[in-house]
């Protein structure tokens, strides 16, 4: 019987994998049998998690690839087109947050870092892969947010963000599923990264945030995998344009 869930000679582009959910995902979807490309701002920290892969049986490279530099990644997907001939999956991970309080105080060149790498970096990067993808097909993963539907305390900005790449999911779906593109989109609930590190680090605000998860824990990286692994594959063959949360139940409440 054929195993819908494989990922056999699919090749797969990985932004901020060198950690957190991005490395899990990484590893999820090489154990899959795709190569993997891991790519984000530090080339070793991207070779880590290669090596990690490789040890394992599967198969990769890192690139440095920073998603807020246009040129960076114009140069990236130019170079692995001409390496591998084309992109099947592209995972939009990388994300920025630098500024964790009210709202109105938002400063500017915070305001601008985090609309670059999560707006405009996930957007730029779709629509360059995008244009091999529609020689081919493909399947086009954006890592959002719970906060893209319910904002998080002090993280305005960021939840904004978020609520446009799911936004911009659905727009990419709906234009690219004649070209056999899917699109779709993964909402994480609190995961225990780096990136969250604020929050899970910290007692306090842990005992604020779980009475309102219903599973009362928070997310290990590799619980995020699945939903990216069936998207990524033949699986979902007639899926574009879902957005899903994996999130305890977060949004239940």
């Amino acid at each position: 019987m054929t195993n819908p869930f494989d990922l056999t000679g699919k090749i797969a582009l990985i932004t901020g994998a060198s950690k957190g959910i991005g490395a899990a995902i990484a590893h999820a979807l090489a154990d899959q049998g795709a190569y993997v490309i891991v790519t984000s701002r530090k080339a070793e920290a991207c070779a880590e998690v290669v090596e990690e892969i490789i040890a394992k049986g599967g198969k990769g490279e890192a690139a440095a690839c920073h998603i807020g530099d246009l040129h960076a990644m114009e140069m990236t997907v130019q170079t692995l087109l001409e390496q591998h001939g084309k992109i099947d999956i592209l995972v939009n991970n990388a994300a920025a947050n630098p500024y964790f309080g009210p709202i109105d105080q938002t400063p500017l060149d915070a305001f601008n870092k985090t609309l670059e790498v999560n707006i405009r970096g996930y957007f730029y990067m779709t629509n360059l892969v995008g244009q091999s993808m529609k020689k081919t097909g493909g399947s086009i993963i954006n890592v959002a947010s719970v906060n893209g539907v319910i904002p998080g305390d002090f993280q305005g900005v960021y939840s904004i963000t978020k609520s446009a790449v799911i936004a911009m999911t659905k727009a990419h779906a709906k234009e690219w599923a004649r070209h056999n593109i899917r699109v779709n989109c993964l909402l994480p609930g609190l995961t225990k990264t780096k990136f969250a590190s604020a929050i899970t680090d910290n007692p306090d605000m842990m005992r604020q945030v779980m009475p309102h998860i219903p599973m009362r824990r928070a997310a290990e990286p590799d619980e995020m995998t699945g939903q990216v692994v069936y998207w990524a594959s033949d699986a979902s063959s007639y899926t574009t344009g879902s957005v899903v949360n994996v999130d305890g139940g977060y949004l239940l409440v």
